[in-house]
């Protein structure tokens, strides 16, 4: 193995995006293997590597990590980007739970049959301008700093940026009520380790199409 994590996924964002943007915005290389068939997955979990039978499985300093929230913490703890004291790390994981609320609509969204995606929009929307995001333009007016947390750099600026983009690709408009968070979302795309994510042919996986959703269910077998 060259040193670099290793991520065990889909060809696709899911569950390991949250996983492949905090790594690069780290500035962290890493490989990824891809799974085509049921039979992979089975596989792995015969291999003892899936703790639960679940994916993302990532394979970092010699430990095979599945459950993403134990994944991200221990990458934004290495990383440092987990704040400098325990009050940080508590607003940390508030934020970020806050955003995983937010980014599981997303999720579920390509999922949806085709009569209810509009409605589904509808409801991001919502959502993003009425419950989260006026939760964050409101903390980054309060303290008038560049970041979410102790004016540093951490895995909840990382997961909102996230956030922001993925829902502006089903609302392009929906920050046009929060300058706070549009200079936010400038100064995120300009840090070079984010910038470089951003960039074509980064690692950064496309918005799910229809190939995506059908390799999902077969090899979870969810329909």
């Amino acid at each position: 193995m060259s040193g670099k994590p290793r991520l065990t996924y889909i060809n696709g964002r899911g569950r390991m995006e949250s996983i492949r943007w905090l790594l690069a915005a780290a500035g962290v290389e890493f490989e990824e293997i891809f799974l085509q068939t049921r039979e992979q997955l089975l596989k792995l979990g015969q291999d003892g590597s899936l703790l639960f039978h679940q994916l993302p499985l990532v394979e970092i300093d010699g430990m095979k990590l599945v459950q993403c929230r134990a994944i991200l913490s221990y990458i934004a703890g290495k990383y440092n980007l987990y704040g400098k004291d325990l009050k940080e790390r508590a607003l940390i994981d508030m934020y970020v739970e806050g955003i995983s609320d937010l980014m599981q609509l997303i999720l579920m969204f390509p999922f949806s049959p085709p009569e209810a995606k509009e409605k589904k929009i509808a409801t991001i929307a919502e959502k993003a301008t009425e419950r989260y995001f006026p939760v964050f333009e409101k903390v980054l007016k309060q303290h008038g700093q560049d970041f979410l947390v102790g004016n540093r750099f951490s895995w909840a600026d990382v997961q909102l940026m996230e956030a922001i983009l993925a829902v502006e690709e089903k609302v392009p408009s929906v920050l046009s009520g929060f300058p706070q968070l549009q200079a936010f979302k400038t100064k995120m795309s300009n840090m070079p380790t984010i910038k470089k994510f951003l960039q074509p042919g980064s690692p950064r996986k496309p918005p799910p199409d229809e190939n995506y959703v059908a390799t999902v269910m077969k090899i979870f077998k969810l329909d």
